[in-house]
């Protein structure tokens, strides 16, 4: 008997570092996030939205609503900073987006959430708009993501005969010009204006042409896409980054939306985002999951202005550095693990997604590249301080254009001063009144110049990636170009 047990606690020793790393890995959430485009506050329920969004409002029920947080006036810049923890200068320094066929865009040295967490064996997938570089090196495959199904680039990069210069069911515009050759760039980036035909991606594949009909039904192929990739059977965590097209112009929910919400195409489209939501939510749900997996929801930018979107009460749209351009919705959910109905003011940025999701996945950070992002998984799971971030920098493009230091706000040009504690909407400039802290933001604008530089390339921009011979990955005939596309790398 006494061998017996002297036999069972050696058994017990031995196994214990397996048994330590079994119990460590089930504590490691799945990840969702749900990226958003050209989404206001406003249009959300649990921001007073005047649309029914019945998902993200239980979501918000069951979840925390983070109301300071920030990503960038436009969609590439946004992107780049969500998923490599960084100022979207340090990464792509570009002064506006990414266009089809442009030589430049992420550079694969770029360390992404999804390779930090395929690092720490995680399943990753990509599903719908990607946005940092079309060619073979830039997409998602090469970024850390074991998969990919979407649109390379937003909904509006095509031929205007196509639909995508128009909402559903408007006449269609003429072209504004003839098309530019395929070596003509906007700028010296390599940024081309080119609209070739939009492609649907499977891996590094083209396998279809986005017309309007095609467009109508994204939001339902990449929903379709999520479910079934959360309900796999699976011994290993995952991270899904679902990225809809939508609500970006032009306008395209499906018929069944359309009915539901005739006065609106905006609000029938973000009535159709809500819908999925609930739809991935649910098959988390039906997984059981539902304690093992982290849910976020935000938006790339403010809700264009031009377009019929609401950012009340904050000032300004996509585009601009005013709080409606760049201060977003977050939401997140992690039921037992985020309190439900909570709110955080704390100030939090897209930077600070990558650093937060490595802590709560237990995976390691390059220390050999610089990020800007801070740990805000305590602001995340209910912290009722003021967070890990104190300070925010409002660039559009390679301009610094206004400093936050807590609830202080300052536009650097036009020297006005804001309270946003008091004053979200920036209707009331008090720089006269604080001088002081007038001078403290200042201080902070005038430390960048030898960083990022607060205009044009800063010393601590990183390159971007680069490629000879760049071409779209659709011909104007709508031919897929072979030299366009690259194999399907090889992952262990």
């Amino acid at each position: 008997m006494r061998r017996t047990c002297l036999g069972f606690l050696l058994l017990l020793t031995a196994c214990a570092p397996t048994l330590a790393r079994a119990a460590e890995a089930a504590e490691r959430p799945n990840i969702i996030l749900i990226n958003i485009d050209d989404l206001g506050s406003r249009e959300l329920g649990a921001w007073g939205g005047r649309f029914r969004t019945p998902a993200l409002d239980r979501m918000a029920a069951e979840g925390r609503r983070m109301t300071d947080h920030y990503a960038a006036p436009v969609c590439s810049p946004s992107r780049a900073a969500l998923l490599t923890g960084c100022y979207p200068k340090r990464v792509l320094p570009t002064p506006h987006v990414l266009f089809p066929g442009a030589a430049v865009g992420l550079h694969p040295d770029e360390q992404t959430i999804a390779e930090v967490l395929r690092a720490a064996g995680y399943a990753t997938a990509c599903i719908g708009k990607w946005h940092l570089g079309d060619q073979f090196p830039f997409l998602p495959l090469q970024q850390g993501f074991s998969e990919y199904f979407g649109l390379p680039y937003s909904n509006d990069m095509g031929p205007a005969a196509e639909g995508v210069k128009s909402n559903w069911g408007a006449p269609l515009p003429l072209p504004k010009s003839a098309p530019k050759g395929a070596g003509s760039t906007e700028d010296g980036t390599g940024i081309r204006t080119q609209q070739p035909p939009l492609p649907l991606l499977e891996g590094n594949t083209v396998i279809g042409r986005v017309g309007p009909a095609e467009q109508a039904d994204l939001v339902r192929l990449y929903t379709e896409r999520a479910v079934d990739y959360v309900q796999r059977p699976r011994t290993q965590p995952f991270f899904l980054y679902l990225a809809h097209n939508a609500v970006h112009f032009p306008l395209y929910p499906s018929a069944a939306f359309r009915e539901r919400v005739p006065q609106s195409l905006l609000g029938a489209w973000i009535e159709e985002v809500d819908w999925s939501v609930g739809q991935v939510l649910a098959a988390v749900r039906a997984a059981g999951l539902e304690r093992r997996t982290l849910v976020l929801f935000v938006s790339d930018n403010g809700g264009p202005l031009n377009h019929g979107s609401d950012n009340h009460p904050l000032r300004g749209g996509k585009g601009s550095t005013l709080e409606g351009g760049i201060r977003v919705p977050l939401l997140v959910w992690w039921p037992g693990r985020i309190p439900g109905g909570s709110n955080s003011s704390a100030l939090t940025a897209n930077p600070d997604l990558l650093p937060t999701l490595a802590r709560l996945a237990g995976a390691g950070l390059s220390t050999g590249r610089r990020i800007d992002g801070v740990d805000i998984s305590a602001s995340l799971l209910g912290d009722p301080g003021p967070g890990a971030r104190r300070e925010f920098l409002y660039f559009r493009g390679l301009d610094l254009e206004a400093v936050r230091a807590d609830t202080w706000k300052l536009h650097l040009a036009r020297g006005e001063l804001y309270h946003l504690g008091e004053d979200p909407g920036e209707a009331r400039n008090v720089a006269s009144q604080h001088p002081e802290v007038v001078a403290r933001l200042r201080a902070i604008a005038a430390a960048n110049v030898s960083d990022l530089g607060n205009t044009g390339v800063g010393p601590g921009c990183r390159p971007l990636g680069r490629t000879t011979s760049p071409r779209p990955l659709l011909a104007a005939d709508g031919t897929v170009r072979a030299d366009a596309i690259g194999p399907r790398p090889r992952f262990p």
